[in-house]
């Protein structure tokens, strides 16, 4: 069977990995770090440090030479003219901004010259505003009074305005350099940008990335006449068309067949964004399979069996690049909470974990709102946690109840947050450093009232990128892509342990606490 390969640019990163489906292995892996290995971008994190006003840029020539060391580095670990497919994923919401050159130069690529040398004419606008920009707070509030409000763009969209979301950026840029947004012929994603660049042809946007812009309407899977109309003029015809996730969009250019030893007739299929494309990766792109990714920030994603927004504007709606649509979830207070009440009892993680061991389920109704830092889901504007339980409990005199409060509390906060998505968890497959944790694995099992299982699964973007190509191109069934690739860790399934229930009377009294500090 020929090799797939999956491809991931990330922050930081541009990795990719080959998968051989018979053998149901990795078989070449590889990663360029930007700051690393490019420093003469002067990106050290992967963006341009001191940005103005809450704004985070990258260089998408940086991106390209990325792409090109890497493809390099995997040439050393494998034939890449055995790889006959290929898909990839982008950082979501980041935009690349292309003038006219752009739609003769990506299929006219000299393999005497770099990526990023033959790319730069093209470009109408030199830096990329990326995931991490906040710039565009008044652009949000002007998109939404122009449609009757974050309702109706939550309604069309899948999320409020949001300000790292690609349509505010795009109005941001019109409002501030209109001669350049005159200029600009064509918008394009992380994702869609590269994926062009691979095919040497203006490349379409999937439905996964898409929806990350507040452009895309979920019931048509089209772009909103009313959102375009509210962000830029003449916006429609600066982006690309938009397609289902199973879409082959072309084949490899000559470029890669000359410079790199790919196949010719290589098919190359639609990118999408980081998240729906680690939703394939994880094994998690069916209905009833939640993903719960325990890091700096906690998130939680899972696919849908229809659409349905958020009333409260929390929680967001991206298309699967398998069908359908998938839900996404982002808690700001994730690990930096744990690590805040650990460190306030100058613990270690051995203490932490015996104090969630020696407390019970429900904590004996000693509750915390587990909020260090003011929260998105909900927006809640603490700076401190709010504690209630007793007397001792509150003036935080009882360690181990405050640890599992605070744990309690997480979990207790993803269970209320994420029901308007009307799912009935199967199974919740945890990642993140703190996954590994056996007792914080218990809590959500109970929680949830699902069993949760720890993957062997690392780099699950580029993986699910790679499976998706071997999924579309080779016609292999997911279920058996998921078996060979997506196993879970031997003994690290944790099932619940308490009675159906238990937990609700907890819930609500936790979703009482939050109302009284809604604004």
């Amino acid at each position: 069977m020929p090799l797939a390969l999956g491809i991931d640019a990330s922050t930081q990163s541009c990795s990719a990995l080959v998968i051989d489906t018979d053998a149901g292995e990795v078989v070449a892996e590889a990663s360029v770090n930007f700051g690393e290995r490019l420093p003469q971008y002067g990106a050290p994190s992967g963006f341009i440090p001191g940005g103005a006003n809450g704004e985070v840029h990258s260089d998408p020539r940086m991106w390209l030479d990325a792409l090109e060391l890497l493809l390099a580095d995997l040439r050393q670990q494998c034939e890449l003219s055995e790889v006959t497919a290929i898909c990839g994923a982008g950082q979501q919401h980041g935009s690349v901004y292309l003038n006219d050159n752009w739609f003769s130069y990506a299929g006219k690529l000299n393999t005497g010259k770099s990526l990023a040398e033959q790319i730069a004419p093209c470009l109408s606008r030199a830096t990329s505003p990326i995931w991490m920009d906040t710039s565009t707070g008044a652009e949000c509030r002007e998109i939404a009074e122009a449609v009757g409000g974050n309702d109706v763009v939550c309604a069309k969209s899948g999320s409020i305005a949001i300000e790292r979301f690609t349509g505010p950026q795009i109005r941001r840029f019109y409002k501030t350099q209109p001669e350049a947004y005159v200029a600009t012929a064509r918008i394009h994603l992380v994702s869609s940008f590269l994926c062009s660049v691979l095919c040497g042809a203006d490349a379409p946007i999937d439905t996964g990335d898409g929806a990350g812009m507040n452009l895309l309407n979920l019931q048509s899977w089209q772009w909103d006449a009313e959102l375009l109309s509210a962000t830029a003029p003449e916006l429609e015809a600066k982006l690309p068309g938009v397609v289902p996730g199973n879409t082959v969009v072309g084949e490899i250019s000559a470029f890669f067949v000359e410079k790199y030893g790919f196949a010719q007739g290589t098919q190359v299929t639609v990118f999408t964004g980081d998240n729906p494309s680690s939703l394939v990766g994880m094994g998690a792109s069916r209905p009833g399979k939640v993903v719960v990714s325990l890091g700096t920030s906690d998130t939680f994603f899972a696919a849908m069996p229809g659409v349905v927004t958020d009333p409260d504007g929390y929680g967001h709606v991206f298309g699967n690049p398998l069908g359908g649509s998938m839900s996404l979830q982002c808690f700001v207070n994730g690990s930096l909470a744990r690590e805040a009440v650990r460190d306030r009892f100058g613990m270690d993680w051995g203490r932490f974990t015996a104090a969630l061991k020696d407390t019970v389920p429900g904590n004996d109704g000693k509750l915390m709102l587990p909020f260090f830092r003011p929260e998105i889901s909900p927006r809640l504007d603490l700076d401190e946690p709010v504690l209630h339980g007793g007397t001792a409990f509150e003036k935080w005199e009882e360690a181990e109840a405050a640890v599992r409060a605070c744990v309690e509390g997480q979990f207790l906060n993803l269970r209320l947050r994420s029901a308007w998505m009307r799912l009935q968890p199967e199974v919740i497959y945890l990642t993140g450093g703190a996954s590994k944790n056996d007792a914080i694995a218990q809590v959500a099992a109970d929680i949830f009232e699902a069993k949760v299982q720890r993957l062997a699964v690392s780099g699950s973007v580029a993986l699910g990128a790679a499976m998706r190509a071997a999924h579309r191109c080779f016609d292999i069934d997911m279920d058996t892509l998921e078996k060979h690739f997506c196993q879970a860790d031997p003994g690290s399934t944790v099932t619940p342990r308490v009675s159906p229930g238990a937990y609700d009377a907890l819930a609500e009294q936790f979703s009482s606490l939050v109302g009284k500090y809604l604004s």
